[in-house]
Formats: C-alpha cells, sequence, structure tokens
C-alpha cells in the first residue's frame, strides 16, 4: 500500500462536470452556456487585433527565455497598477503601491489569499457573496481560512438584498476579510450602485474589516476607467486592500494566464515589508511567472496604437453581450415567457436567469443546451445563429 492509495474518491467541479457532458453530446445544435469564454458572433473565441499585433511585434524582437524576476515584468506591472488605479494616484502614492504579476485571476486570489494567511495574527474569517464563483470558497479554503458568505442576490427581489447584506458586513468581527467584485458580478451579474457602494466602504471603514477586491471582467460593463472606479474609491479613502485582476477575457488570453495582484498599503515602510512577503509567497508558489502572456499585455497597455485598437475590440464585445442579452429578453417576450426583463439589466459575461433547476436540467436533456442548475447562463455565448434555437427551446421548457 502506498500514499497514493489514501487518495479520496474523486469529486466532480460543478462547473467542468457539465462541459466534459457538453464536449460528449453529439446533437449538433448544442450550445455551451457554462464556460466564461466571450464567443464572438460565429461562435468562435476571438484572437483580438490588438494581441495578434503584440506577437507580431514580440516575433519581431525575439530574446532568450530566461527567468523574470519573482514579482514579474515590471512594465506590466506598473501598467496596470496605472490602469485600475489611475495615473494620477499611482503618481501620487507610489510609495504605497505593490503590484506583481500572477497566474491569471485565480493565481493572483491564490498568492492574496496565501499572503493573507502568513499576516494573520489570529484566527480570520473570509466572507464571500452569496451566491459567489465557484472557486473562491475553495481557494480560500486551501489555504487555511474559514469561509462563511454575506447576503447579495434574492431570488424573490431578482436583485441584491442590498439590506440584507450591508447587515451582514456590519455583524462581522474586526479584521474579518470580506470578498468583492469589483464590477460585473459572477455569476448573478448584478452590480452595486455608487451609493450602496460608499455605504459599503463606511462600514469596512468602521468595523476595520479588510477589503479583497476581484476584478476579472473589467472593461465588460462600461468601460474601463468607468468599471475601475470603484478601486479608485478604495484607494482614495485611504483603506489598505487587495486587488486581483486578469486580462484572460478582456484580452482574450485564456490559456496565458496574464493575472496581477496589487496591493495599497499605509505608508513607505508598511510596503516594503508586505512586498518582501509577497515575494517570498511567490518564491514558494512556483519561483517566478512565465514570459510570453505578460509581454503582450504589456504592449497592449502601453503602446499607444494597440492601446485604442484594444480598447475599441473591448467596447465592441461589451456591445454585443448587452445586444445579445437585448435579444434574448426580446425574443423570449415574444414567446409569452415573461418575468424575463431583469436579465437585460444584469451585466459582464453573466446571467442569473432565474430559471429552476428543473429548467435549466430539461434544456441540457432534451435540447443539449448546458447551462448551470443555478440557473447561470454565459450571455457571452450567444449569437444571431443560436437565439432563435435557445428562445424556442426555453419557451418549449418553461410552458412544457
Amino acid at each position: 500500500m502506498t500514499v497514493f492509495h489514501n487518495a479520496p474518491a474523486p469529486v466532480a467541479d460543478p462547473i467542468f462536470g457539465v462541459v466534459e457532458r457538453f464536449k460528449n453530446d453529439t446533437n449538433p445544435k448544442k450550445v455551451n452556456l457554462v464556460t466564461g469564454v466571450y464567443s464572438d458572433n460565429t461562435g468562435a473565441v476571438p484572437l483580438m487585433k490588438s494581441v495578434k499585433q503584440a506577437g507580431e511585434i514580440i516575433a519581431q524582437n525575439a530574446n532568450a527565455h530566461t527567468y523574470q524576476a519573482i514579482t514579474g515584468n515590471s512594465a506590466y506591472n506598473s501598467a496596470v497598477q496605472k490602469l485600475i488605479l489611475g495615473d494620477d494616484f499611482v503618481a501620487a502614492n507610489s510609495d504605497r503601491l505593490i503590484t506583481v504579476q500572477a497566474l491569471g485571476g485565480t493565481g493572483a486570489l491564490k498568492l492574496g489569499a496565501d499572503l493573507l494567511k502568513r499576516l494573520a495574527t489570529k484566527p480570520t474569517k473570509i466572507l464571500i457573496s452569496n451566491p459567489s464563483w465557484e472557486n473562491h470558497q475553495a481557494i480560500f479554503e486551501k489555504a487555511g481560512f474559514e469561509v462563511g458568505t454575506y447576503s447579495y442576490y434574492s431570488p424573490a427581489l431578482k436583485g441584491i438584498d442590498f439590506d440584507a447584506m450591508l447587515a451582514d458586513l456590519k455583524a462581522a468581527s474586526e479584521g474579518t476579510i470580506i470578498i468583492l467584485h469589483a464590477c460585473c458580478h459572477n455569476p448573478t451579474g448584478y452590480d452595486l450602485s455608487n451609493d450602496q457602494w460608499q455605504q459599503v466602504i463606511e462600514v469596512i471603514k468602521t468595523n476595520n474589516l479588510m477589503p479583497y477586491l476581484d476584478m476579472a471582467y473589467q472593461g465588460f460593463d462600461k468601460g474601463l476607467a468607468k468599471d475601475g472606479a470603484i478601486i479608485r474609491r478604495f484607494a482614495e479613502e485611504g483603506l489598505s486592500f487587495l486587488v486581483a485582476s486578469s486580462f484572460s477575457k478582456s484580452m482574450g488570453l485564456y490559456g496565458q494566464r496574464v493575472g496581477a495582484l496589487s496591493l495599497v498599503c499605509q505608508d513607505g515602510d508598511e510596503t516594503k515589508r508586505v512586498k518582501s512577503l509577497t515575494s517570498n509567497v511567490i518564491r514558494t508558489n512556483y519561483s517566478n511567472p512565465p514570459i510570453h502572456g505578460a509581454a503582450l499585455a504589456e504592449l497592449v497597455l502601453t503602446n499607444p496604437d494597440l492601446n485604442k485598437l484594444w480598447q475599441d475590440e473591448l467596447a465592441e464585445m461589451r456591445d454585443r453581450i448587452k445586444d445579445m442579452r437585448q435579444q434574448l429578453v426580446q425574443g423570449l417576450n415574444d414567446r409569452q415567457v415573461h418575468g424575463v426583463d431583469h436579465i437585460a439589466r444584469q451585466t459582464g459575461m453573466f446571467s442569473y436567469s432565474g430559471f429552476s433547476a428543473e429548467v435549466m436540467t430539461r434544456l441540457q436533456q432534451d435540447f443539449a443546451i448546458y447551462g448551470l442548475e443555478s440557473g447561470r447562463m454565459c450571455v457571452a455565448a450567444l449569437n444571431s445563429n443560436n437565439i432563435t434555437y435557445i428562445c424556442d427551446a426555453i419557451a418549449t421548457t418553461v410552458k412544457g
């Protein structure tokens, strides 16, 4: 008997298990509304022109594949910092800021989780929204934290139960780490208003809570600057906090794993000590990050022509998703499926449709339309070729 004998029975990932069933489905009309990947109107994951051109520039100026610094590409880190916090804030507070390259948004979250665990001087609890991205709980539990939830989505309201959310945050003990979705909440698609964000900030300040913002979808709601405004507001309020960000969605760099962990500290001395500890966390996880993906993102962020092209492409993606939301709602209303107007008010790549687990299961079984039992659907996978089929299937299922 070896140590491997003690491995527990396999546990299927709730998302990847559905994706596997989709892959094995032979129905030519099958639709994947599970995976959080942007598809264009042909159903393909696009290679963005800005990223392609950045790759051509890199290929023309190829360098040896030597190790990067532990914290990654410094020009990339600087560009990310300015993107999420703004040029003015960075210029005035550079001694308070840390940004390190990470292995996608998930890797950034894990780095931050490990860092916070090392910094904890007493048992500390993590609170995530109910519901939240499926991996949030696992990431922080594996880092050694107790994970709880705060109220967020209300099925009855088909929106945010903000009073309950605020009550839960007020009840959190001092030092509790609060995971917040900066924009395009995954999985619900419902975001806080400006006034609601301000109330959350006041509770965080009053109760001495630690905010950790997850921003995987900057640019998919109102645009890069407006979507990042909440990060700047936290910074301007004088708070210390963490931000996990990613270019998987906004640049289509899914397989390149291009993310960053940014931290806002109180002063220069604190920054030096936290940066040293962050480097140690990286060193003991994977030593240093890969080169190519961050180099692509760096060029797109810093080259004026590529940056403009990228922002134009991102706007097209954002507008197409919004248009597909509208078409889905209109198509369902035309088929006498009512109570779905909330879908058009949501933001980002996902929708909490409100459809029951029974409906979602029947859509899989009868029509090969794969979503999650929670009713979550990736509206970025809708296109002019499948929208009629999807609306017909939902109408048949709901009415049946």
